[in-house]
């Protein structure tokens, strides 16, 4: 055999530690690399995002119905403070008069 021929014929080999999802990346495509997210269908994408923006709606919905709340709340809070200051003045001015 010619050295040249003898020379071709060795080639350097490397030895790649190789794990066990790296194996499986190469041999099974469909099975999703645990550094890398499984890919979503686009239907289960839009689903997912149509049922956030219902959600989101109904928070501002229900958020909107608490600030009125509140703020009927507010002037609740204030007749009533409005009206025991002045049962307060009437109890003073009738114990005035009783004495």
């Amino acid at each position: 055999m010619h050295k040249l021929a003898q020379k071709a014929a060795i080639l350097p080999v490397y030895y790649y530690p190789f794990y066990i999802h790296v194996i499986l990346c190469l041999f099974l495509p469909h099975f999703p690399s645990p550094d890398l997210p499984a890919p979503r269908k686009k239907e289960e994408s839009e689903v997912k995002s149509e049922r956030l923006y219902q959600q989101s709606h109904s928070y501002v919905e229900m958020n909107q119905r608490l600030q009125k709340a509140c703020s009927l709340l507010k002037a609740k809070c204030e007749e009533l403070k409005q009206a025991g200051a002045t049962l307060e003045q009437n109890i003073v001015e009738i114990k005035e008069k009783a004495l």
